[in-house]
């Protein structure tokens, strides 16, 4: 998170609560990789967490590497996927589903560009004000195209889905990109992370709802059947 170690730890431990209790309501197996985003989050900010209290500390350099390239790898390569997959498993209609499917190649496209550059390129972590800012040698001719290519890969899957909700899920993380170019445009990928990871929680009130309309469903052809049985 870009404020604080103990903000960082606190927003993990509060995300991964949400992510257990999102867990439990899923109750189709389409809807589990939607449903552990939060915990996803969840590790993610306690990665940053690490990296804010190692950064200070030359003796724990290698803890500090290895967390910064799971707060990165989680950032940069694992979201552009998992946000358009985790939709488009839940997708019903067909032409949506055509639609997701090319966000998620892009995102997939998006994933390999910055796994490469993580492979080949240094990254250097520094606190600056109460933020991270991650230094790297990626093309800088490239970083604003990778940055539209990441919101193209991530954001419209959520107003595609026909998934109740979903498009909320999509406006709270159109506006607080917004906030984050606005506001703390260096620091881009801390912040946002930050901004996305707190709104996650609309995750559990759109499964929660799912799972509300599925057990209606149930419950009502479970009627059916018995008046059926009952009138023969």
């Amino acid at each position: 998170m870009c404020f604080s170690p103990e903000a960082s730890f606190a927003g993990a431990i509060i995300i991964s609560g949400i992510g257990v209790i999102t867990i439990k309501k899923i109750h189709k197996p389409s809807q589990i990789l939607f449903g552990s985003i939060p915990l996803f989050f969840g590790f993610q900010q306690f990665a940053e967490g690490v990296v804010w209290l190692t950064l200070p500390l030359t003796n724990y350099l290698i803890i500090q590497k290895i967390s910064v390239y799971i707060f990165l790898i989680t950032a940069q390569v694992i979201w552009p996927v998992l946000i358009p997959l985790s939709v488009l498993l839940m997708e019903k209609s067909i032409r949506k589903k055509k639609i997701l499917k090319v966000l998620l190649l892009v995102g997939m496209a998006l994933s390999i560009y910055y796994a490469i550059c993580l492979c080949f390129f240094t990254v250097s972590p520094r606190i600056e004000g109460f933020h991270i800012k991650y230094y790297n040698g990626f093309p800088d001719s490239l970083a604003m195209i990778a940055t539209v290519i990441y919101l193209i890969a991530t954001i419209p899957s959520l107003f595609v889905s026909s998934v109740k909700r979903t498009h909320l899920l999509g406006i709270l993380m159109t506006f607080s990109c917004i906030v984050t170019v606005i506001f703390f445009r260096q620091y881009l990928t801390s912040v946002w992370c930050f901004f996305a990871a707190a709104i996650s929680g609309v995750i559990y009130w759109i499964l929660n709802d799912l799972q509300r309309d599925f057990l209606l469903t149930r419950f009502r052809l479970i009627r059916i059947r018995t008046g059926i049985t009952d009138i023969k």
